[in-house]
């Protein structure tokens, strides 16, 4: 069972940190390039944002709970336990904070598109502050990449 269990930490490291770098840096900007309704690339890599969000928030808790067990009391002086945790808490501000307030602000320029709407300003500010968390979120992945064997001990 704790070949299992370490086996399932190391692929679930690989799924989150993996799913965050293939999205981010690979599948949208491809879907931006690539087609010329900047719209559609837009609602497609925000359904994929949102998914790599639950699979983050999902992987957290199985590597809290693994870290938790195989650490018992001493979970907090583990390095590893606190990457995961400030990746989870920028997961959740982007999931429950800043998409839905970027959603609501599509809402409010329709019928018009947010970018031809006096919400722009607004709603590319957000947008680059998501841009800013993803790409830390992203850091402290390789991060966690690198240091998940630390997890293990």
């Amino acid at each position: 069972m704790r070949k299992l269990s370490e086996a399932l930490y190391l692929l679930t490291i690989t799924l989150w940190v993996g799913g965050l770098w293939a999205i981010g840096y690979i599948v949208a900007p491809v879907l931006f390039s690539s087609l010329t309704d900047r719209q559609t690339a837009g609602m497609v890599a925000g359904k994929l944002f949102a998914l790599i969000g639950w699979v983050g928030l999902g992987s957290a808790t199985y590597l809290t709970v693994f870290l938790l067990l195989r650490r018992g009391g001493g979970i907090f002086r583990c390095a590893v336990f606190w990457l995961v945790v400030v990746m989870a808490l920028l997961t959740a501000a982007s999931q429950f904070g800043i998409q839905p307030l970027m959603a609501q602000l599509k809402a409010d320029a329709l019928p018009r598109e947010v970018m031809e709407s006096v919400l722009r300003d607004r709603f590319a500010a957000w947008h680059g502050f998501s841009s800013i968390l993803y790409l830390v979120q992203s850091m402290l992945g390789l991060w966690l990449v690198v240091w998940a064997g630390k997890g293990l001990k």
